[in-house]
């Protein structure tokens, strides 16, 4: 039999098979597809959906011609012919030293928001959420698996995901099916408004038993969503929101989970683990990214260094008016986080949290309609980053460059100095901050306020002034390049072109109020 489908889209073959009733999670069902053009292999698992139907499902990476052999309750081979990708289809995005880009090449631009309980709400409630992403400038979302019980968010869900053993436990050896299948129908809506779905596995805020399960339990369930899940190209794995606060589960267990998954998924999409406090290490192999609760914004460039990878601000407080301090940032300061997190060359994810309404719905935790003020300005800046030449990356101030020369001799310092062309009258504050410890360093650059990105390669930089309300600032341009000036008002949201055939030192007069940044483009 020949199949048909296309590069980096989810390519399903279905046979009636009854699996063996004592787990119908992990049945005996696989299968490899060859790739004709390299002779590559992929074995992948299949899995059962219910109502006598078993599914092996296999994401083509590559187009051309492929054969296949299925083994188990089903016996199968023929070819699959797969056509070039088609518009809109990237494939898997990968992490690539501190960016993220999709299979082909494509950059990722991450512009993340949070529905944590979004498939556990009312189909109408869960519709009006899609609606509202279609026409929102999120291309990234963090939502779970299982139900959360947390303030604003007490609801039942229509359907769990196992049914239940004759003592009340869970049984994930028996999923229901009624679940998956409406879970699938959210994520299938989420991929096609070109939303990534940064999947939490697990999460301590629990009212059913979901994070308490043996871990033999947990891996069955991790292995039927895997099954189920991996070939669909737009699904990140979030071990864990708040995996420290997770109290049945050892950091050994983590790393059995982070192990698995990552011996599990034949695409090996991208895997991380969220914090509450400690932040997990994301230097082990199988980690593609850092996923990072913080407000400690200036630390980005430490931990892209320290990891060599992708950071992630997957939470660093929320727009809106609770009376509590992380649900109760301004929309003005949402929206400064995005700047100083992205112009970094880091991804950062919202998340609106205002009173909720007679219908009890909060943005964060059921979704719903968006009502803040921040979402408009994030669509501003992701407009403007992906008219950018290349990703950027965090340029350190003058001054942070110098300290590289502390514990020097002062010769050698002084030389520096020199070679760096650094202004007399400005050399004896310099060497007056080398006296600072490290520690009292970070702390001192920490509360800076200018934040400087640039491509590697200059073609684009980009300062963005935060608080700061100057009438003009100064623009350091690299010499050989002549660049266009725009002075960008992040907040009203406007770009206006200030200066052309600009070269080395040149001044940009500014407004006199916070909030806002200049982008140099290489002509």
């Amino acid at each position: 039999m020949t199949v048909t489908g296309y590069q980096y889209e989810t390519v399903e073959l279905t046979y009636a098979a009854v699996p063996d009733a004592q787990n119908e999670a992990q049945i005996d069902l696989a299968a490899e597809f060859t790739c004709a053009a390299d002779g590559s292999v992929t074995a992948v698992r299949g899995f059962y959906a219910g109502n006598g139907t078993c599914v092996v499902r296999f994401l083509p990476e590559q187009a051309g011609t492929y054969t296949y052999k299925v083994r188990g309750l089903a016996t199968d081979e023929g070819t699959l012919s797969v056509k070039p990708a088609r518009e809109g289809h990237h494939g898997v995005v990968r992490a690539r030293g501190i960016h993220f880009y999709f299979d082909d090449g494509t950059p990722y631009y991450g512009f993340g928001t949070t529905v944590y309980a979004l498939a556990s709400q009312t189909d109408a409630l869960m519709d009006e959420t899609i609606e509202t992403l279609r026409h929102a400038p999120f291309n990234k979302i963090r939502m779970c698996v299982f139900p959360k019980h947390y303030q604003y968010n007490h609801n039942e869900p229509q359907h769990y995901a196992f049914e239940k053993n004759a003592d009340g436990t869970w049984d994930p050896a028996h999923p229901c099916y009624a679940f998956w299948d409406a879970f699938e129908k959210r994520l299938s809506q989420l991929f096609e408004a070109g939303i990534q779905v940064d999947l939490i596995l697990f999460h301590p805020y629990d009212n059913w038993g979901f994070a308490s399960m043996p871990q033999k339990d947990n891996l069955i369930y991790l292995d039927y969503l895997l099954r189920r899940f991996a070939a669909f190209p737009g699904l990140w794995w979030s071990m864990a929101n708040e995996y420290d606060l997770c109290a049945a589960k050892t950091m050994d267990d983590w790393y059995e989970i982070e192990q698995f998954i990552a011996e599990h998924d034949p695409w090996h999409h991208l895997l991380s683990n969220h914090n509450c406090f400690q932040y997990y290490d994301a230097a082990r192999p199988a980690i593609t990214h850092m996923s990072w609760q913080t407000k400690q914004l200036s630390r980005i460039p430490e931990m892209q260094a320290k990891y060599g990878k992708p950071v992630c601000i997957d939470e660093c407080c929320y727009e809106g008016n609770l009376p509590d301090q992380w649900g109760a940032i301004s929309g003005e300061e949402m929206t400064a986080r995005f700047w100083r997190a992205t112009v970094r060359g880091a991804v950062c994810t919202h998340g609106e949290t205002f009173y909720p309404d007679e219908r009890e719905i909060v943005w964060w935790a059921k979704g719903g309609k968006l009502v803040g003020k921040s979402p408009a300005r994030i669509a501003f800046l992701r407009s403007i980053v992906e008219s950018l030449p290349a990703p950027l990356e965090p340029q350190r101030s003058q001054l942070e460059q110098v300290m590289e020369l502390a514990g020097l001799p002062e010769e050698q310092v002084d030389r520096a100095l020199e070679e760096r062309k650094v202004p007399q009258d400005f050399r004896f504050f310099l060497k007056s901050a080398l006296r600072m410890s490290p520690v009292e360093a970070s702390r001192f650059f920490a509360c800076e306020t200018e934040v400087v990105g640039r491509t590697a390669d200059d073609s684009a930089i980009l300062h963005y002034y935060d608080i700061q309300c100057s009438c003009k600032a100064r623009i350091e341009l690299p010499e050989g390049k002549t660049y266009r000036l725009e002075v960008i008002d992040t907040w009203n949201m406007t770009r206006q072109t200030v200066q052309q055939s600009a070269t080395g030192e040149a001044w940009v007069e500014l407004p006199g109020r916070p909030w806002m940044a200049v982008l140099a483009t290489a002509e």
